[in-house]
């Protein structure tokens, strides 16, 4: 790794590969940074080392991403990003501290582009902190990169296509789904129909997913969630129930108790959009794009110059959207850094805008499918806890919006929600939900501050290993 470079890339899924392989084609000088050991991000993630994979599409990508000439950097964790002044007028540059298998390394760019893809939304339902309880996200990885069950009977619920792909997956790797539960009713998927249709091949996919499910004889409860998942030492029971179109629990309505060892859950994806907010870019808020999302042009740049953003970290579009994203953002980055002349830009550009435009349907009607519905907090127990980094409760929370605060740093301070290890990624949604439900206007919420360290990282890597007596000390005052 050099300590300077034309562009630095921030994750080596499909969005930040293509952006890294485009830019250098390009003649730029280029590090991509991954948290993985190797690129492909959730949707093409790399098997261990033992384990045979079983997706062409990753493999391709990987192998593009090998040869393109970027410096690439595995398993290396991003913790800190900033601009910093360049020399003789020069617009401030990035630099970008990360901590990998030889410690702390720094590098800096001309521009970034942020390829950081998505974080799974989490409603906690009462028993969710029982061992057994795994989120959808989580468990795609574990079964596509260790091939190891979440359990011998799963429940899998959540809105979405992930839930499906899990299911099959696991009956893949010889596991039994005890049932599928979805919150959205099944006019929700007919109504996304028009959007699916456009890629008649993943609708082809998604339809072979279900079928199978179907012969494989797994009960589906649409229109339905959890209600509670029981136990002692484990998963035992989960209690599934029928919701509204809010995924609020029918009062009254039947409840029933299916025995699991494992319960998969999630309520949709969020963007990962730490990075772009911690350097002030301007932001807003999309339920169908995953949440809060930076304000990008047509050429993926955001309000601070040469900070681009790609992929489903940016806005919720998809599999196939994203490396046309990382595209589009490698062109406008060589455009910026004069690398490209501009009738090439214009040309190459508009030939990938259109094919986005196109592949980035099915993204849009999936991601409507699984927008978040702040409802789904609005009956959760008081004793059920948010914040399991702080064990704080949605009482908790409930009480410091009754006594007045509504912004959700101010909750945050008050309740210590949100100031875990996780920082805020597993609970931050949770919180917001919960708080809107109380009666505070979305507009007055806000979102958490970004603050460094991005990412939990161990305090040696960065202090190195020493011992308190090697620090120097003044000799004692005279009182």
């Amino acid at each position: 790794m050099k300590p300077d470079y034309d562009i630095i890339v921030i994750g080596a899924g499909p969005a930040g590969a293509e952006a890294a392989i485009k830019a250098t084609a390009l003649g730029l000088s280029v590090l991509v940074l991954d948290e993985a050991r190797a690129a492909g991000g959730l949707v093409y993630r790399a098997p261990d080392a033992d384990v045979t994979s079983a997706e062409p599409e990753g493999d391709a990508l990987r192998a593009r991403l090998a040869v393109c000439g970027a410096d690439i950097a595995f398993d290396h964790r991003v913790w800190h990003v900033a601009q910093v002044a360049a020399p003789d007028g020069q617009p401030p540059r990035f630099e970008i501290a990360a901590v990998g298998p030889q410690g702390l390394v720094q590098a800096q760019a001309a521009a970034l582009i942020v390829a950081t893809g998505v974080v799974e939304r989490f409603y906690p339902r009462p028993g969710w902190t029982l061992p057994g309880v795994i989120g959808l996200g989580a468990a795609t990885v574990m079964l596509k990169s260790q091939r190891l069950l979440p359990g011998k009977r799963v429940v899998v619920a959540g809105p979405g296509p992930l839930a499906p792909l899990v299911a099959n997956l696991i009956i893949r790797g010889g596991g039994k789904v005890a049932a599928l539960i979805d919150p959205n009713p099944l006019g929700a998927w007919f109504a996304a129909m028009p959007g699916v249709a456009r890629r008649p091949g993943l609708m082809a996919q998604g339809s072979t997913w279900l079928a199978r499910l179907v012969v494989k004889g797994v009960p589906a409860y649409r229109g339905w969630d959890v209600r509670r998942i029981d136990g002692t030492d484990g998963v035992e029971t989960v209690t599934v129930g029928p919701v509204d179109a809010k995924w609020r629990p029918v009062a009254g309505a039947h409840e029933k108790t299916i025995t699991a060892d494992a319960v998969c859950l999630g309520y949709g994806l969020t963007p990962a959009a730490e990075i772009y907010r911690l350097l002030g870019a301007e932001e807003r808020h999309d339920g169908a794009a995953g949440g809060w999302v930076p304000v990008l042009d047509a050429g993926r740049r955001t309000s601070i110059g040469r900070l681009y953003g790609a992929g489903d970290g940016a806005g919720l579009e998809g599999a196939a959207a994203a490396p046309l994203t990382g595209r589009i953002a490698a062109l406008s980055a060589a455009l910026d850094l004069g690398r490209l002349d501009t009738d090439a830009h214009r040309r190459e550009q508009d030939a990938a805008t259109h094919e986005l435009s196109r592949a980035a349907r099915f993204g849009r009607a999936m991601s409507r499918l699984i927008a978040p519905k702040p409802t789904a907090m609005e009956r959760v127990p008081d004793d059920t806890i948010v914040c399991r980094c702080e064990d704080v409760t949605a009482g908790a929370l409930r009480a410091e919006v009754a006594a007045g605060a509504r912004e959700i740093n101010a909750v945050k301070a008050a309740t210590r929600c949100g100031m875990g290890p996780c920082g805020g990624r597993m609970c931050a949604d949770a919180m917001a939900a919960t708080i809107e439900c109380a009666g505070v206007p979305f507009a007055e919420i806000g979102r958490l501050t970004a603050r460094t360290p991005l990412r939990p990282v161990p305090l040696d890597s960065l202090t190195g290993s020493f011992e308190y007596s090697d620090i120097p000390l003044p000799d004692k005052l005279d009182t």
